[in-house]
């Protein structure tokens, strides 16, 4: 069971660490300190529902119903070029750590913000729940549950030292110049997931 655990840890592992639309939002709230913890509990354990359902075989049923996997790409590809957009916006006039850090934000915008990085970003459910789940088949019995909850655990354990080790750049972000090139680099990766996602869809 230890194995299996430790196999569905570093698979998740690898899958989220790579830069991507959640990571790059985490990154940037936690710099802000804003709602780190419920923003990081959201992703964590909306990667821990994925991945349970597709250890429990709905990876398959998704994998056969190409309409619904066209539909969540042009939606996801909609939704990545209007943040995007955003992002860009915000490099043309960057902001202070200081003065950032002084306000709450918007919890309901930031919660909105977070579901919809997470569940309209076809991605997710083919890292989380095809591929993942569909690994699970090596395992039987608690072993399969043990795999599970390793890749549930390294989604915790990633986004909550995301959200709160960002804090650590905080003197590097106390200049607005470090703002307009993390939201450049936040345009381009939302841009580049929504460019990778119409070209996915068109060749299809």
């Amino acid at each position: 069971m230890f194995s299996a655990a430790l196999s569905g840890f570093l698979l998740g592992a690898s899958l989220i660490i790579a830069i991507g639309a959640q990571n790059a939002f985490i990154l940037r709230q936690g710099l802000l300190r804003q709602h780190v913890f419920i923003l990081s509990l959201i992703c964590a354990l909306s990667d821990a529902l994925l991945i349970t359902a597709g250890v429990a075989g709905l990876g398959t049923l998704i994998a056969r119903s190409p309409t619904l996997i066209s539909v969540v790409t042009l939606g996801g590809a909609a939704f990545l070029f209007w943040y995007a957009s955003v992002a860009f916006r915000r490099a043309l006039h960057p902001e202070v750590l200081e003065a950032a850090s002084s306000g709450n934000g918007n919890l309901k915008m930031a919660i909105g913000t977070v579901l919809a990085l997470t569940f309209l970003n076809p991605h997710v459910y083919l890292d989380t729940v095809v591929l993942l789940g569909g690994l699970s088949a090596r395992f039987e019995g608690a072993s399969r549950a043990a795999y599970g909850a390793g890749a549930a655990l390294s989604s915790f354990v990633w986004f909550f030292g995301l959200g709160y080790g960002a804090r650590l750049l905080q003197p590097i972000f106390a200049k607005p110049a470090a703002w307009r090139v993390l939201d450049v680099l936040i345009g381009l990766v939302m841009a580049g997931i929504g460019l990778s996602l119409l070209v996915r869809f068109l060749n299809n």
